[in-house]
Protein backbone atom coordinates (compact mmCIF):
# COMPACT_ATOMS: atom_id res chain seq x y z
CA UNK A 1 0.00 0.00 0.00
CA UNK A 2 1.10 3.70 -0.72
CA UNK A 3 0.02 6.28 1.12
CA UNK A 4 -1.17 9.20 -0.70
CA UNK A 5 -2.50 11.87 1.47
CA UNK A 6 -2.57 12.30 5.26
CA UNK A 7 -1.89 14.91 8.31
CA UNK A 8 -5.51 16.11 8.27
CA UNK A 9 -6.87 18.53 10.68
CA UNK A 10 -8.99 20.18 11.55
CA UNK A 11 -8.67 22.96 9.66
CA UNK A 12 -9.18 21.13 6.47
CA UNK A 13 -13.14 21.55 7.25
CA UNK A 14 -15.04 23.20 3.76
CA UNK A 15 -17.95 24.86 4.28
CA UNK A 16 -20.57 22.25 4.35
CA UNK A 17 -18.13 20.94 8.08
CA UNK A 18 -16.27 18.14 6.25
CA UNK A 19 -12.63 17.46 7.13
CA UNK A 20 -10.24 15.57 4.69
CA UNK A 21 -12.47 16.44 1.39
CA UNK A 22 -9.64 17.92 -0.74
CA UNK A 23 -7.71 14.76 0.40
CA UNK A 24 -10.01 12.50 -0.77
CA UNK A 25 -10.61 14.65 -4.68
CA UNK A 26 -6.95 15.08 -4.92
CA UNK A 27 -6.15 10.70 -4.29
CA UNK A 28 -9.36 9.93 -6.59
CA UNK A 29 -8.18 12.56 -9.04
CA UNK A 30 -4.56 10.99 -8.84
CA UNK A 31 -5.86 7.37 -9.56
CA UNK A 32 -8.02 8.83 -11.69
CA UNK A 33 -5.63 10.15 -14.37
CA UNK A 34 -3.35 7.17 -13.80
CA UNK A 35 -5.61 5.13 -15.31
CA UNK A 36 -4.87 3.31 -11.58
CA UNK A 37 -6.76 -0.20 -11.03
CA UNK A 38 -7.01 -1.66 -7.71
CA UNK A 39 -8.61 -0.30 -4.53
CA UNK A 40 -8.03 3.39 -2.42
CA UNK A 41 -8.97 3.33 1.30
CA UNK A 42 -10.26 6.45 2.78
CA UNK A 43 -9.27 6.05 6.37
CA UNK A 44 -11.64 8.15 8.88
CA UNK A 45 -14.96 8.06 9.71
CA UNK A 46 -16.99 6.19 8.42
CA UNK A 47 -14.52 5.93 5.82
CA UNK A 48 -14.86 3.29 2.79
CA UNK A 49 -12.94 1.88 -0.27
CA UNK A 50 -13.14 2.67 -3.79
CA UNK A 51 -12.30 0.24 -5.87
CA UNK A 52 -10.86 1.19 -9.46
CA UNK A 53 -9.78 -0.03 -13.12
CA UNK A 54 -8.43 1.28 -15.43
CA UNK A 55 -9.21 4.60 -13.77
CA UNK A 56 -12.62 4.74 -13.22
CA UNK A 57 -14.93 3.52 -10.41
CA UNK A 58 -16.72 -0.02 -10.60
CA UNK A 59 -17.35 0.17 -6.72
CA UNK A 60 -17.07 1.19 -3.74
CA UNK A 61 -18.35 -0.19 0.20
CA UNK A 62 -18.01 2.14 3.68
CA UNK A 63 -19.32 0.48 6.96
CA UNK A 64 -21.51 4.25 6.93
CA UNK A 65 -23.78 2.66 3.99
CA UNK A 66 -25.19 -0.34 3.56
CA UNK A 67 -23.80 -2.64 0.59
CA UNK A 68 -25.42 -4.48 -1.94
CA UNK A 69 -25.61 -7.63 0.35
CA UNK A 70 -27.54 -5.40 2.97
CA UNK A 71 -29.52 -4.03 0.35
CA UNK A 72 -30.94 -7.83 -0.89
CA UNK A 73 -31.10 -9.21 2.08
CA UNK A 74 -33.41 -6.45 3.88
CA UNK A 75 -35.95 -6.39 0.88
CA UNK A 76 -36.90 -9.86 1.75
CA UNK A 77 -35.89 -11.18 -2.05
CA UNK A 78 -33.70 -13.61 0.00
CA UNK A 79 -33.31 -14.92 3.59
CA UNK A 80 -29.94 -15.32 5.67
CA UNK A 81 -29.95 -19.26 5.08
CA UNK A 82 -30.41 -18.90 1.53
CA UNK A 83 -27.38 -16.12 1.25
CA UNK A 84 -25.41 -18.30 3.17
CA UNK A 85 -25.87 -21.49 0.94
CA UNK A 86 -25.29 -19.55 -1.86
CA UNK A 87 -21.64 -18.08 -0.63
CA UNK A 88 -20.72 -21.51 -0.30
CA UNK A 89 -21.81 -22.83 -3.84
CA UNK A 90 -19.65 -19.61 -4.87
CA UNK A 91 -16.33 -20.91 -3.39
CA UNK A 92 -17.11 -18.26 -0.53
CA UNK A 93 -17.16 -15.02 -2.40
CA UNK A 94 -18.95 -12.39 -0.75
CA UNK A 95 -20.66 -11.58 -3.81
CA UNK A 96 -22.57 -14.15 -5.39
CA UNK A 97 -24.07 -12.85 -8.43
CA UNK A 98 -24.08 -15.53 -11.12
CA UNK A 99 -25.36 -17.92 -8.63
CA UNK A 100 -28.27 -15.70 -7.52
CA UNK A 101 -29.59 -15.77 -11.44
CA UNK A 102 -29.01 -18.78 -11.79
CA UNK A 103 -31.09 -19.65 -8.68
CA UNK A 104 -33.79 -16.49 -9.69
CA UNK A 105 -33.02 -14.84 -7.17
CA UNK A 106 -32.65 -11.58 -8.82
CA UNK A 107 -32.39 -10.77 -12.60
CA UNK A 108 -29.05 -9.63 -13.81
CA UNK A 109 -30.65 -5.71 -14.26
CA UNK A 110 -31.88 -5.70 -11.06
CA UNK A 111 -28.32 -6.48 -9.72
CA UNK A 112 -26.75 -3.96 -11.65
CA UNK A 113 -29.30 -1.19 -10.14
CA UNK A 114 -28.38 -2.61 -6.84
CA UNK A 115 -24.75 -2.51 -7.18
CA UNK A 116 -24.87 1.01 -8.48
CA UNK A 117 -27.02 2.42 -5.34
CA UNK A 118 -25.10 0.99 -3.34
CA UNK A 119 -21.69 1.95 -4.55
CA UNK A 120 -23.19 5.71 -4.81
CA UNK A 121 -24.47 5.70 -1.26
CA UNK A 122 -21.17 4.13 -0.22
CA UNK A 123 -19.95 7.51 -1.57
CA UNK A 124 -21.94 9.66 -0.13
CA UNK A 125 -21.41 8.02 3.18
CA UNK A 126 -17.50 8.95 2.69
CA UNK A 127 -17.99 12.43 1.65
CA UNK A 128 -20.82 13.14 4.70
CA UNK A 129 -17.76 12.12 7.14
CA UNK A 130 -14.35 12.70 7.83
CA UNK A 131 -11.16 11.58 6.05
CA UNK A 132 -7.71 11.39 7.41
CA UNK A 133 -5.63 9.26 5.13
CA UNK A 134 -5.57 7.76 1.46
CA UNK A 135 -3.79 4.51 0.68
CA UNK A 136 -3.31 2.58 -2.27
CA UNK A 137 -3.78 -1.36 -2.38
CA UNK A 138 -2.98 -2.73 -5.87
CA UNK A 139 -4.03 -5.99 -5.37
CA UNK A 140 -7.59 -5.39 -4.06
CA UNK A 141 -10.64 -6.69 -6.08
CA UNK A 142 -14.13 -5.21 -5.95
CA UNK A 143 -16.67 -7.86 -4.16
CA UNK A 144 -19.48 -6.03 -6.64
CA UNK A 145 -18.26 -4.52 -9.53
CA UNK A 146 -20.27 -2.75 -11.64
CA UNK A 147 -19.66 -3.54 -15.77
CA UNK A 148 -19.59 0.03 -16.89
CA UNK A 149 -17.42 2.32 -14.12
CA UNK A 150 -18.23 5.75 -13.28
CA UNK A 151 -15.71 8.48 -13.32
CA UNK A 152 -14.16 9.74 -9.93
CA UNK A 153 -14.86 13.39 -9.95
CA UNK A 154 -18.63 12.84 -11.58
CA UNK A 155 -19.10 10.71 -8.08
CA UNK A 156 -17.94 13.02 -5.66
CA UNK A 157 -20.18 15.98 -7.55
CA UNK A 158 -23.00 13.55 -7.25
CA UNK A 159 -22.45 13.26 -3.61
CA UNK A 160 -21.78 16.94 -3.55
CA UNK A 161 -25.13 17.62 -4.53
CA UNK A 162 -27.14 15.70 -1.97
CA UNK A 163 -24.91 16.59 0.82
CA UNK A 164 -25.74 20.50 -0.22
CA UNK A 165 -29.59 19.62 -0.75
CA UNK A 166 -29.16 17.91 2.66
CA UNK A 167 -27.92 20.11 4.42
CA UNK A 168 -30.61 23.40 2.75
CA UNK A 169 -33.32 21.28 4.57
CA UNK A 170 -34.98 23.34 7.95
CA UNK A 171 -33.74 20.09 9.78
CA UNK A 172 -30.42 18.83 8.12
CA UNK A 173 -29.37 16.13 10.07
CA UNK A 174 -26.24 14.00 9.10
CA UNK A 175 -25.93 10.33 8.59
CA UNK A 176 -24.47 9.46 12.10
CA UNK A 177 -25.01 11.90 14.16
CA UNK A 178 -28.77 12.84 15.20
CA UNK A 179 -30.55 9.90 16.63
CA UNK A 180 -34.28 10.56 16.12
CA UNK A 181 -37.51 9.20 18.50
CA UNK A 182 -40.89 9.22 17.77
CA UNK A 183 -42.22 12.94 17.70
CA UNK A 184 -45.58 14.48 19.19
CA UNK A 185 -47.75 14.18 15.89
CA UNK A 186 -50.34 11.57 16.48
CA UNK A 187 -52.70 12.28 14.56
CA UNK A 188 -51.09 11.52 11.14
CA UNK A 189 -49.97 8.27 12.80
CA UNK A 190 -53.52 7.57 13.68
CA UNK A 191 -54.92 8.75 10.30
CA UNK A 192 -52.94 6.72 8.12
CA UNK A 193 -51.03 9.38 6.09
CA UNK A 194 -47.89 7.51 6.63
CA UNK A 195 -45.41 6.41 3.93
CA UNK A 196 -44.69 2.84 3.77
CA UNK A 197 -40.70 4.57 4.87
CA UNK A 198 -42.24 6.70 7.24
CA UNK A 199 -44.02 4.15 9.64
CA UNK A 200 -40.83 1.62 8.87
CA UNK A 201 -38.77 4.72 10.39
CA UNK A 202 -41.09 5.70 12.70
CA UNK A 203 -41.24 1.62 14.13
CA UNK A 204 -37.05 1.20 14.38
CA UNK A 205 -36.38 4.85 15.78
CA UNK A 206 -35.79 4.42 20.05
CA UNK A 207 -33.55 7.15 20.53
CA UNK A 208 -30.20 5.40 19.82
CA UNK A 209 -30.25 4.59 16.29
CA UNK A 210 -29.03 7.47 13.69
CA UNK A 211 -29.81 7.08 10.22
CA UNK A 212 -27.39 5.51 9.10
CA UNK A 213 -28.33 2.43 11.69
CA UNK A 214 -32.11 3.32 10.68
CA UNK A 215 -30.88 2.31 6.79
CA UNK A 216 -29.44 -0.79 7.62
CA UNK A 217 -32.51 -1.70 9.78
CA UNK A 218 -34.82 -0.83 6.81
CA UNK A 219 -32.55 -2.37 4.33
CA UNK A 220 -32.73 1.10 2.24
CA UNK A 221 -29.87 3.81 1.29
CA UNK A 222 -28.51 5.70 3.58
CA UNK A 223 -29.09 8.78 2.23
CA UNK A 224 -32.51 8.11 1.40
CA UNK A 225 -33.19 7.86 5.04
CA UNK A 226 -31.31 10.35 6.17
CA UNK A 227 -33.22 12.60 3.94
CA UNK A 228 -36.43 11.03 5.31
CA UNK A 229 -35.81 11.53 8.77
CA UNK A 230 -34.73 15.41 8.29
CA UNK A 231 -38.40 16.09 6.73
CA UNK A 232 -40.02 14.17 9.75
CA UNK A 233 -38.28 15.92 12.29
CA UNK A 234 -39.81 19.19 10.44
CA UNK A 235 -43.75 17.63 10.14
CA UNK A 236 -42.89 16.38 13.82
CA UNK A 237 -42.91 13.10 13.30
CA UNK A 238 -39.91 12.38 15.10
CA UNK A 239 -37.80 14.24 17.21
CA UNK A 240 -34.53 14.44 18.41
CA UNK A 241 -33.15 15.16 22.57
CA UNK A 242 -30.34 17.10 21.23
CA UNK A 243 -31.75 19.82 19.58
CA UNK A 244 -29.18 22.18 17.75
CA UNK A 245 -27.52 24.59 19.48
CA UNK A 246 -29.02 28.06 20.32
CA UNK A 247 -27.01 31.00 18.93
CA UNK A 248 -25.70 32.72 21.74
CA UNK A 249 -27.46 35.89 22.31
CA UNK A 250 -25.91 39.09 24.20
CA UNK A 251 -27.97 40.26 27.25
CA UNK A 252 -27.65 44.18 27.84
CA UNK A 253 -28.18 45.31 31.04
CA UNK A 254 -30.84 47.96 32.31
CA UNK A 255 -28.24 50.19 33.04
CA UNK A 256 -27.20 49.89 29.59
CA UNK A 257 -29.57 51.41 28.13
CA UNK A 258 -29.68 55.20 30.05
CA UNK A 259 -27.46 57.57 29.77
CA UNK A 260 -24.72 57.50 32.13
CA UNK A 261 -23.65 60.61 33.66
CA UNK A 262 -20.01 61.43 32.01
CA UNK A 263 -17.37 60.59 34.78
CA UNK A 264 -15.34 63.67 36.94
CA UNK A 265 -12.87 65.29 35.34
CA UNK A 266 -9.40 63.83 36.26
CA UNK A 267 -7.45 66.54 38.30
CA UNK A 268 -5.04 68.17 37.09
CA UNK A 269 -1.83 67.19 37.40
CA UNK A 270 0.81 68.82 40.44
CA UNK A 271 3.56 71.14 39.28
CA UNK A 272 7.14 70.18 39.00
CA UNK A 273 8.81 71.53 41.21
CA UNK A 274 11.71 73.96 39.62
CA UNK A 275 15.30 72.51 39.29
CA UNK A 276 17.88 73.41 41.49
CA UNK A 277 20.24 76.05 40.35
CA UNK A 278 23.30 75.40 38.07
CA UNK A 279 26.70 75.36 39.88
CA UNK A 280 29.16 78.43 38.88
CA UNK A 281 31.48 77.51 36.01
CA UNK A 282 34.92 77.02 37.32
CA UNK A 283 37.89 79.68 36.74
CA UNK A 284 41.16 79.00 36.72
CA UNK A 285 43.11 81.77 39.10
CA UNK A 286 46.45 81.81 36.69
CA UNK A 287 43.70 82.68 33.73
CA UNK A 288 42.38 85.40 35.93
CA UNK A 289 45.26 87.24 36.99
CA UNK A 290 46.95 87.08 33.22
CA UNK A 291 43.36 89.03 32.17
CA UNK A 292 43.85 91.64 34.87
CA UNK A 293 47.29 92.64 33.80
CA UNK A 294 46.05 92.34 29.91
CA UNK A 295 43.18 94.73 30.81
CA UNK A 296 45.56 97.49 33.53
CA UNK A 297 48.34 97.69 30.22
CA UNK A 298 45.55 98.76 28.10
CA UNK A 299 44.05 101.50 30.61
CA UNK A 300 47.29 103.56 30.53
CA UNK A 301 46.65 106.99 29.12
CA UNK A 302 48.36 107.39 25.34
CA UNK A 303 50.42 111.35 25.63
CA UNK A 304 48.40 113.78 23.36
CA UNK A 305 50.16 116.20 21.38
CA UNK A 306 50.76 116.62 17.43
CA UNK A 307 50.99 113.27 15.15
CA UNK A 308 54.46 113.42 13.41
CA UNK A 309 54.73 114.10 9.89
CA UNK A 310 55.36 111.66 7.29
CA UNK A 311 58.63 111.52 5.54
CA UNK A 312 59.20 113.49 2.63
CA UNK A 313 60.91 111.37 -0.23
CA UNK A 314 62.95 113.81 -3.17
CA UNK A 315 63.30 112.22 -6.60
CA UNK A 316 65.88 110.43 -7.37
CA UNK A 317 67.06 109.57 -4.10
CA UNK A 318 67.06 105.98 -5.19
CA UNK A 319 69.39 106.82 -8.12
CA UNK A 320 66.88 105.70 -10.28
CA UNK A 321 65.74 108.14 -12.44
CA UNK A 322 64.69 107.32 -15.84
CA UNK A 323 61.25 106.52 -15.05
CA UNK A 324 60.98 110.32 -12.99
CA UNK A 325 60.53 111.47 -16.61
CA UNK A 326 58.23 110.65 -19.43
CA UNK A 327 60.00 110.11 -22.74
CA UNK A 328 59.76 112.52 -25.71
CA UNK A 329 57.81 111.39 -28.19
CA UNK A 330 57.17 112.73 -31.51
CA UNK A 331 55.55 116.25 -32.13
CA UNK A 332 52.07 117.01 -32.48
CA UNK A 333 49.15 116.83 -35.57
CA UNK A 334 50.39 119.71 -36.71
CA UNK A 335 54.35 119.20 -37.20
CA UNK A 336 53.27 115.73 -38.34
CA UNK A 337 51.38 117.29 -41.39
CA UNK A 338 54.74 119.58 -41.94
CA UNK A 339 56.58 116.81 -41.76
CA UNK A 340 54.96 115.13 -44.41
CA UNK A 341 54.44 117.57 -46.65
CA UNK A 342 57.70 119.08 -46.45
CA UNK A 343 58.68 115.09 -47.05
CA UNK A 344 56.29 115.04 -49.53
CA UNK A 345 57.42 118.78 -51.35
CA UNK A 346 61.15 117.37 -51.22
CA UNK A 347 60.44 114.23 -53.02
Amino acid sequence: MSVIRDSVSESDADSLGRIGYHVLLGALAECGREEFTGALRAAGSPGGTFHFRRGLVVGAESPGAPGPEALLLRSRRISGEEWAELVREAGGARWPGTELIRHGYAGAAQLRVVCMMALRDAVFAVVAGRVDACERDPGAEAPAPVPVGEGPVRLLQDANRKLAALAALPHPVRPNRERPSPGSAPAAVDEGRLTPVQRELIAEADGRRTARDLAFRTGRGVYTVTVEVARMLGAGLLECAEGPAPLPVVRVPAEGLRQRKPPPPAPPPSPLPPPPPLPPPYVDPAVVTALAAVLASDAQPVPKGPAPALPRREPGASGITESLAPEKRGTSWKGFFRMRNGTHGNS
